[in-house]
């Protein structure tokens, strides 16, 4: 049970709302009778219920993965599917979970080791598997389908485990806010079978960083991670070079003190994108970037005026 619960406002994702003809602008709006009437996922009832509090939730998400009975968890260690790991091992008891640690040029060595450390410090068994993704022409090419190429194949080596230990079920990490977002690894899911839980408890992704936060989980103030090649522009190859040059340069801005960071690969250009409050110690400290940078291979450095965001590359 998490202790001192808090109500919060209800919040619906833009594509619920549009559904039943409401806009973003209006959202708030909308009934939240209509709005629990639709599914989120093909296996499960979307459920908003105004008002419900943090254990509520997290009871609601726990009676989802119960009858899932014994689940590989797909793990990074990131927010989403640190919640998700210790929900399930909760709700299944530990010797019927196994959290699934991929490690792969497009993860840094360092989110790996987290992943490792959490996974740990949750009391959860765990393997870690090299995954596939750079000896498939078809990823390393980067087309716009680039993740579900990628997701199709992890969910494969997933499986593979799953039938070896005896585990009937792949969970993962997706939240209804990803469901607005250009992802085509969420087809991968649907077509390999993979459940995902937080987005059938009608979790956004405000509700699991309070949720972290109140279960006092190490990831609850964690900046959100994407894998390294989604800084590479559609169409640019891929290659263990790049991945890397891209790992060391946001590797040394967060040395300075930037929490935030995507450095997008333009091939001699990198485009730095951080928080606005991190704008200053990129211009303190430009020098030394530009040193570093240009060691790392890079002919140009430039600071995105637009500041971090997700999915910039997609613009």
């Amino acid at each position: 049970m998490i202790s001192n619960p808090k109500k919060y406002k209800l919040y619906f994702s833009n594509e619920l709302c549009a559904s039943i003809g409401y806009s973003p602008q209006t959202r708030s709006q909308a009934p939240a009778a209509s709005l629990a009437r639709e599914r989120c996922t093909n296996y499960e009832p979307l459920l908003y219920l105004a008002g419900m509090d943090i254990n509520e939730k997290y009871e609601r998400l726990k009676e989802i993965i119960q009858p899932l009975k014994k689940v590989v968890v797909a793990f990074s260690g990131g927010v989403d599917s640190t919640l998700l790991l210790k929900a399930c091992l909760d709700a299944l008891g530990h010797s019927n979970v196994l959290a699934f640690i991929g490690t792969s040029p497009v993860h840094p060595e360092k989110e790996t080791g987290e992943a490792i450390n959490i996974a740990q410090h949750l009391g959860a068994d765990y393997i870690t598997v090299k995954t596939g993704e750079m000896e498939n022409r078809v990823f390393t090419s980067n087309p716009a389908e680039r993740c579900y190429h990628c997701k199709s194949g992890l969910l494969d080596q997933i499986w593979h485990v799953a039938r070896e230990r005896g585990l009937i079920h792949i969970v993962e990490g997706s939240n209804v806010d990803d469901e607005g977002d250009f992802r085509p690894g969420s087809r991968a899911n649907a077509e390999k079978g993979a459940a995902s839980p937080l987005k059938a408890a009608g979790l956004t992704k405000y509700d699991i960083r309070e949720l972290s936060r109140a279960l006092a989980l190490p990831t609850h103030n964690k900046p959100s991670f994407a894998c390294l090649a989604s800084r590479v522009p559609y169409g640019t190859k891929i290659t263990v070079e790049v991945l890397k040059q891209i790992e060391l340069s946001e590797e040394f801005l967060k040395s300075i003190g930037a929490r935030q960071v995507r450095v997008r690969y333009h091939g001699r250009v990198a485009r730095i994108e951080v928080e606005d409050r991190d704008f200053s110690k990129i211009i303190k400290n430009r020098g030394l970037i530009q040193t570093r940078l240009k060691s790392l291979g890079f002919t140009y450095v430039t600071l995105d005026l637009k500041g971090y965001r997700t999915g910039s590359l997609n613009e």
